[in-house]
């Protein structure tokens, strides 16, 4: 496993109090020293190039945000920039490709710690703190490389509306997303499943509030992993928010450190015969379950399949069965699996 960041990803400065603040970058550089310090190997990004941002962004959005640059702006409520913002965005963007080269063509898993975040970023919109959709470049990156089978799965407490809308129509892109809901950013019900030639090619699973490890083990292993194994993808891109942890600050759900590493170690093994890994940070806004969580699934890729953890699949879990059930009924005529 390799980690594509840097520490210019302080950079992009959010105003005071914003939960997306640049200590989530400092917190991303202790835990790439800690890996390097146990031999763990780390790389610097580039630029994305704009030819790559525009084949999932209109090019008058590109320029808005390159406008940006050199001054603090407002985009939203929620989403700001400060004079190094620009540039940020795209080492970001960029990260997330390099991410996926490497994956593909070295067939390891590659990690990219970045900031800003990425899954709301529409085509031509910025929105929940996200400038340049990170994951949906890295995926569109594939797709230009030839493959035709890319997967995302979006483990963010929050809906990446921006990743889904982007594909929405394609199957050669399938995006899955667990998520909280009703919930920010208000898309990602169950029945939301893709249109035309990509009908079937979103997979949305929405949780309750106050989901479970024992919630998440069960939809991971009765949707996500099935589906994931029909459709075999060739790359898959795992937009990762910690955000679903019990102790971040912005939702209300209570997954445990051990969980998060066990459900990328569940993603990691689904691809292991057939394809490649590449994962970009989304949110994780409780610094210490972001470090934690960081390090714990550096250890589970590392690891592979000789030290992932696996979902545990007992304990009470009446939310995931409400989630499985409003799945299942929305993909019966697409997936067999489930």
């Amino acid at each position: 496993m390799i980690l594509l960041t840097s520490t210019r990803f302080d950079e992009h400065v959010t105003p005071p109090g914003h939960p997306e603040r640049m200590e989530r970058a400092h917190v991303f550089d202790a835990a790439a020293a800690r890996w390097m310090s146990r031999g763990g190997r780390a790389a610097a990004p580039r630029a994305a190039r704009r030819e790559e941002l525009e084949r999932v962004h209109d090019p008058g959005y590109v320029d808005r945000i390159a406008r940006t640059a050199g001054h603090p702006s407002m985009l939203d409520e929620d989403t700001f920039t400060s004079p190094g913002s620009y540039e940020v965005a795209l080492l970001a963007a960029g990260a997330a490709i390099d991410a996926v080269d490497h994956a593909l063509d070295h067939r390891e898993a590659a990690f990219a710690l970045v900031r800003p975040p990425g899954h709301h970023a529409e085509r031509d919109r910025a929105m929940g703190f996200c400038l340049f959709n990170n994951a949906a470049v890295a995926a569109a990156s594939g797709l230009a490389r030839g493959l035709d089978r890319v997967a995302v799965v979006d483990i963010d407490v929050h809906h990446g509306n921006g990743t889904q809308w982007m594909f929405y129509g394609d199957p050669r892109v399938l995006y899955i997303s667990s998520h909280q809901f009703p919930f920010y950013p208000g898309t990602g019900a169950a029945d939301e499943v893709g249109k035309d030639e990509g009908a079937g090619f979103t997979v949305n699973v929405p949780m309750e509030a106050g989901s479970t490890d024992a919630d998440y083990s069960l939809v991971y292993r009765a949707i996500v992993g099935p589906v994931l194994d029909a459709y075999a993808p060739q790359l898959l891109i795992v937009s990762v928010g910690y955000d679903a942890h019990q102790r971040d600050p912005l939702a209300s759900m209570r997954v445990s450190t051990a969980g998060y590493a066990a459900i990328v170690g569940m993603l990691q093994a689904s691809v292991t015969s057939h394809g490649s890994i590449a994962l970009v940070t989304e949110g994780g806004y409780d610094l210490t379950a972001l470090a934690s969580c960081l390090d714990e699934s550096f250890v589970t890729l590392d690891r592979g399949l000789s030290g992932a953890r696996t979902l545990p699949d007992d304990g009470p879990a009446p939310r995931g069965e409400r989630a499985l059930a409003a799945v299942r009924a929305a993909q019966a005529p697409y997936w067999r699996a489930i």
